[in-house]
């Protein structure tokens, strides 16, 4: 199960420009499942409205330490022992220093004195205040009590000037939440390498042969094993995808590419989740310069030699290893021969024609033990999540690795 889905988040609102793109993370939030309340400074609702968010979040806003108490709820101290995690976003230079002081002085400041949950904070503001030595020394005081910081970026800012100081986008701050939550999941302390997209073998500095991977169902498990606490890997053919936040990305271009991330990466590894679809050949000859049509004629003969096996020349002792099977005729069959051959313990199979660039798969998964288990069309999102619940299953299953 995602980390995020049935958390309870609280989100701090500060006064700047960039609150605006707090609607926004309130909303990618509720649509991850997390339980949000939002909490407001006096000065944010200068700059979005109280019922902006509570549209969102379909919960009253606080922005008053003064609240009425009632018999189940004690207002600051309520929203700050409840909550998974705290985030505020955007976290303005006057809001860091409160939190840096310990300051009580409006609902937020006292919601984050009363919890004992990780505290994560987005930085926003001008690059001269972010650089001023008083805002440098706030959020090393906050990094010294294990406040976890997430950007600011570099881009345009309120001022119009390009520098230090914007807001990390919402789904990047989602991913540190993501990760936060799943600190205490069931992988953590293991070590997981994921491979994604598709390999691109070049004929010439133009052109190549591939497929028509997306890198979607790699990147989805990257995110799931993150959610539970794994250290992720992710080994990346060409694609357009954002990494999940905390995955430590490798990106690779050709088979022989892959096979040598992958060669390195799994070295004390747990587990080895493989979807990227490497090309079975390349071309024999790859020329130097781009090959012109009107030079070859009217047809061109290419011969290809195959690709390396990377799957099967894994040999890490004790590596968990998941395979997947894109088929388009015998799946179960081609997908049972390709997990003996791989030496695998789970296969999952599915439609090649179907799966491949789409957002959604439906999935056979094939044991080692000779066990089957056929799953609905679903989003792979969701299928990454079974997946990893899967392998997890495995791994606790299985004798200690060896030292």
């Amino acid at each position: 199960m995602s980390s995020i889905r049935g958390s309870r988040v609280v989100l701090g609102v500060a006064g700047g420009i960039a609150a605006y793109k707090a609607a926004d993370l309130a909303s990618k939030l509720v649509q991850l499942g997390a339980r949000v309340s939002v909490i407001m400074t006096e000065s944010a609702t200068r700059f979005v409205g109280v019922p902006t968010f509570e549209a969102i979040t379909q919960q009253p806003v606080h922005t008053s330490v003064f609240e009425q108490w009632r018999k189940d709820w004690h207002g600051h101290i309520s929203l700050g022992q409840r909550a998974d995690v705290i985030v505020i976003a955007p976290a303005t230079a006057a809001t860091l220093a409160r939190l840096a002081h310990g300051l009580a002085d409006d609902m937020l400041g006292a919601a984050v004195l009363s919890s004992t949950c990780p505290l994560i904070v987005a930085p926003a503001m001008e690059e001269a205040m972010y650089r001023h030595e008083a805002t440098r020394a706030n959020l090393e005081a906050l990094q010294a009590r294990g406040v976890i910081q997430v950007g600011p970026e570099k881009g345009r800012l309120a001022s119009g000037e390009l520098g230090e100081g914007r807001m990390t986008e919402p789904v990047e701050i989602c991913g540190a939440i993501r990760q936060v939550l799943g600190r205490s999941g069931a992988l953590t302390g293991n070590r997981v390498v994921v491979t994604a997209g598709g390999t691109q073998e070049p004929l010439d500095p133009i052109r190549f042969i591939g497929n028509r991977s997306s890198g979607q169902m790699g990147y989805a498990l990257a995110q799931a094993a993150i959610d539970a606490g794994a250290a992720v890997t992710l080994i990346s053919g060409p694609s357009c995808l954002k990494p999940p936040y905390g995955a430590k990305l490798i990106p690779v271009g050709t088979a022989d590419d892959l096979q040598a991330a992958v060669e390195e990466a799994v070295r004390g590894a747990d587990m080895l989740l493989m979807p990227a679809a490497v090309s079975d050949y390349r071309p024999e000859t790859e020329h130097s310069q781009k090959l012109k049509k009107d030079h070859l004629g009217d047809s061109l003969a290419v011969n290809l030699v195959a690709s390396p096996d990377v799957l099967a020349g894994v040999r890490e002792p004790g590596l968990l290893k998941i395979g997947f099977a894109a088929e388009t005729e015998a799946l179960i069959e081609n997908a049972r021969k390709k997990l003996t051959a791989k030496s695998l313990d789970m296969i999952v199979a599915n439609d090649a024609a179907a799966t491949i660039g789409s957002s959604t798969s439906r999935a056979v998964f094939l044991y080692a033990s000779g066990a089957i288990e056929s799953l609905d069309e679903m989003p792979k999102s969701e299928l990454a999540e079974i997946i990893v619940e899967r392998a997890i299953q495995l791994l606790q299953r299985r004798t200690p690795k060896p030292a």
